[in-house]
């Protein structure tokens, strides 16, 4: 037997699915479904898959934004002399970002203190490139508290 097709979906069970051909097309048609509530025709293994990417997504890019953010931070500490407002709206875009984050999804707020050490190490590694300056250079462990990596007026100073 053939796999049932709609005008709506194609099940992942073919070979050549929609997911496979075009993820544009399969979400919009996913969706479709859902609203149409058509739950017998939804691709729910590809669609359990994406679900999950979305959260794995989110926190990538929050730890991504820290770990710049503190690359910044570092850099605004260190490098006293070379401050610009280039590094300044960094920092605020930064926090913007990360705030936006956590707004949509306030779950993620313990996930910049547990991902912090792995994040600074990442920062340490940025800041070196930037300035020229050895990685030895910086603290070995991160010198900055959640809140003040998170505060709008916080800015370390050497």
């Amino acid at each position: 037997m053939k796999p049932r097709r709609t005008n709506l979906a194609i099940k992942s069970d073919e070979p050549d699915s929609l997911y496979d051909r075009d993820f544009a097309a399969w979400s919009s048609r996913t969706a479709a479904l859902l609203r149409h509530r058509r739950f017998d025709e939804v691709d729910f293994d590809h669609l359990a898959e994406e679900v999950e990417d979305l959260g794995k997504r989110d926190l990538k890019e929050l730890h991504s934004r820290v770990q710049v953010l503190l690359a910044h931070l570092l850099k605004w500490r260190y490098q006293r002399a070379r401050r610009s407002r280039s590094w300044r709206s960094t920092i605020v875009a930064q926090r913007l970002e990360i705030e936006a984050l956590l707004a949509q999804s306030s779950s993620l707020r313990p996930k910049i203190a547990t991902g912090l050490a792995r994040n600074y190490a990442g920062a340490v590694r940025r800041a070196a490139a930037d300035t020229g300056l050895p990685a030895e250079h910086f603290p070995e462990a991160c010198p900055f508290k959640t809140q003040q990596i998170l505060n709008h007026d916080f800015l370390p100073d050497a």
